[in-house]
């Protein structure tokens, strides 16, 4: 029998207010007298002493039995001069209280709510609380990383600003005058790389004799064009096709976008000042003062017979065989020594020209390298025996010769190619590309500012994310200890009433 009474009661808190019900300790139907209670509380509540002790327990989120035994031990100090000598209190507070506490005994109906409050904190709202405040972590985490991918994001499109800026030659201060500023420079580039095509002499000469010895006759001329910046320079694309200097160059104008006419620069004329003078004019300005002066007006129309009767022979359509028409077709710039238009302009700095020159360039290089190959390879006695009639330009090459040659070949390849040149090339042609490219660089900066302005809103958001976690950390604190504090009071009410046995609420985790 001790044993017996040592034995724990393990109850399911899921099944607490099942249980309560199956063993007679608490009504079906304890809801409907709760709701009675509650009723009474609201109006009791309405007339209180001052205290307060009395005052904390009543600012309480929800009232329950043991706040109002609690209650009535206040009363019973507060209102001791209303007990009459048989034990009972006159005061009607303490009347409302007293009903309060045995309409809670009555069935139980307070084990039965407590345990409802223990289950609704138990199940929903100490995992509800819980998951708002892992979502909170979990956006703080989220927006923290945004904005370190913000930052980082904005870093990198400064970086491929300024990247950029210096494949283009410039800071980045101001785009569009640096860019401008840059095609000032564009003469004094190219003229080192005509300086550069001086030193290709001797390639030229190797490669010509080279072709003329494998063909054994006589062929055309190689890279003329390179022989011509060789002898002439960067000449204009006029004398290039001519062979004559030009004595005028008229280089073409970059087309600027209109300017927008408005009303006030338009120019009326005198529509809008009538000399005042006459005063019956009408708005055109003809004067009715003198209707004689009308007959004076010469409006060139002759009402006269004429002298001579106008016939088809009389007209001279300008068909005479006798003086027949020559038509003469002038070239543009070719005949007054003009230079007009893309003709103009340097070989370098016309399109097709300097496409060409790069041909050539590259046919030279492709040239030198597989001479260079031929060289190093170890001779054989087919090849000694070619090249024993081969010009002395051809037997006296050396590798390292050819070597350097072809580095600066490359070089040259590389300054008319590389991506600064180009751009050059492309603001000296265009004006608008300089637009494109300003607006262009400009949004990699747009873009960067729109990055940082998102990391100060996603900061906003991870602080107001932290605020709500740091305001619902107290409500979860102040719940999980009142659900404690319910586990304690039902285990021992229920101990109780089965001779102090220990109570075990099972799947209480808070």
């Amino acid at each position: 029998m001790q044993d017996y009474q040592n034995l724990p009661i393990d109850i399911q808190i899921s099944k607490l207010q099942d249980w309560l019900v199956d063993r007679r300790h608490c009504s079906l139907k304890w809801q409907n007298s709760v709701l009675t209670i509650r009723e009474k509380i609201k109006a009791a509540m309405q007339d209180m002493p001052e205290n307060e002790e009395i005052g904390q327990l009543l600012s309480g989120t929800y009232i329950h039995y043991f706040h109002c035994l609690r209650i009535v031990e206040i009363l019973k100090g507060t209102e001791a001069s209303t007990k009459n000598i048989f034990g009972r209190y006159s005061s009607q507070r303490m009347k409302d209280w007293q009903e309060i506490l045995s309409l809670y005994e009555k069935d139980n109906a307070y084990l039965a709510e407590i345990s409802s409050f223990l289950v609704r904190n138990v199940s929903y709202e100490i995992p509800s609380l819980k998951k708002q405040i892992a979502k909170c972590q979990q956006l703080q985490q989220e927006y923290g990383r945004k904005e370190v991918e913000c930052v980082n994001g904005a870093s990198d499109l400064r970086e491929k600003f300024y990247t950029s800026c210096k494949k283009y030659g410039i800071t980045g201060d101001n785009i569009k005058k640096e860019l401008l500023a840059l095609v000032k420079d564009l003469p004094s580039s190219l003229g080192g790389m005509i300086e550069g095509v001086c030193s290709l002499s001797e390639a030229i000469e190797l490669y010509q004799a080279c072709v003329n010895f494998i063909c054994e006759s006589p062929s055309e001329v190689v890279v003329p064009m390179l022989r011509c910046v060789l002898q002439k320079g960067n000449i204009t694309v006029y004398e290039w096709k001519t062979g004559i200097c030009p004595s005028v160059i008229e280089r073409p104008q970059n087309e600027e976008p209109l300017e927008q006419v408005t009303e006030d620069t338009i120019d009326w004329g005198d529509f809008g000042s009538i000399s005042p003078a006459n005063t019956e004019t009408t708005g055109y300005g003809i004067s009715l003062d003198d209707a004689g002066q009308a007959e004076d007006i010469d409006w060139g129309i002759s009402v006269q017979p004429i002298a001579q009767e106008a016939s088809s022979d009389g007209i001279d359509w300008g068909d005479d065989e006798a003086t027949p028409v020559e038509i003469e077709v002038v070239e543009a710039g070719s005949e007054d020594g003009t230079a007009r238009g893309p003709d103009a302009l340097s070989l370098l700095e016309n399109p097709d020209t300097r496409n060409q020159f790069i041909d050539e360039l590259m046919e030279l290089e492709v040239f030198l390298s597989q001479r260079l190959i031929e060289t190093n390879e170890e001779a054989d006695v087919l090849a000694v025996c070619q090249f024993q009639t081969a010009p002395a330009i051809l037997q006296n090459q050396t590798a390292d010769k050819m070597t350097t040659v072809l580095t600066t070949v490359k070089a040259l390849l590389d300054q008319l190619t590389n991506q600064k040149m180009q751009h050059l090339f492309l603001i000296h042609a265009s004006p608008r590309y300089v637009d494109r490219v300003t607006e262009l660089l400009h949004q990699k900066l747009k873009q960067a500012d729109q990055l940082l302005l998102k990391q100060q809103v996603l900061i906003q958001k991870r602080q107001d994310a932290l605020a709500e976690q740091a305001a619902l950390e107290p409500k979860l604190d102040l719940l999980i200890q009142r659900t404690k504090e319910f586990q304690k009071l039902i285990e021992a009410d229920i101990s109780k009433r089965y001779s102090q046995r220990p109570v075990n609420l099972m799947g209480v985790t808070v």
